[in-house]
């Protein structure tokens, strides 16, 4: 492999709509899907969703691109309290170009810091995607 990893910078409207994303006021779940603009070597937006569950998010995923998403999640509580994390979720799926994972890859770290997030999570088949899933991985930051 003579190819030396590839850092994406992330686009500069992108930052802004992921910084008024993280302020956001509506108590729904939403999220904001990215993916690499290889020619350019951006990461740029996608898709964003409001009020879509992780099960209907997950079929919005393709099945063989990686993809970046931040999730605004609704998140009840054991003890009754509701808070908002923002999840950041890479989704690398098996079966992707080695070259398109590796560019992903090497993106990841510089867009999670420039977004701030510390939820920090990674799925390798779109199906993984559930309510129960993220649960499971936003119990852990209690």
């Amino acid at each position: 492999m003579s190819e030396s990893l590839v850092v994406c910078d992330v686009d500069e409207d992108l930052v802004k709509k992921l910084r008024q994303f993280r302020f956001r006021k509506e108590t729904n779940n939403a999220a904001i899907v990215m993916k690499i603009d290889k020619d350019k070597q951006l990461v740029i937006l996608d898709e964003e969703h409001e009020d879509i569950s992780p099960d209907d998010l997950k079929d919005e995923l393709p099945e063989r691109q990686p993809r970046f998403i931040v999730y605004s999640y609704k998140y009840q509580h054991d003890d009754g309290r509701v808070s908002y994390p923002l999840c950041f979720i890479f989704s690398s799926p098996v079966g992707c170009r080695p070259e398109q994972q590796m560019m992903y890859a090497g993106s990841k770290n510089k867009l999670v810091q420039t977004v701030e997030l510390t939820k920090v999570f990674e799925i390798r088949n779109t199906e993984d995607l559930t309510e129960e899933w993220l649960r499971e991985k936003l119990g852990f930051f209690r």
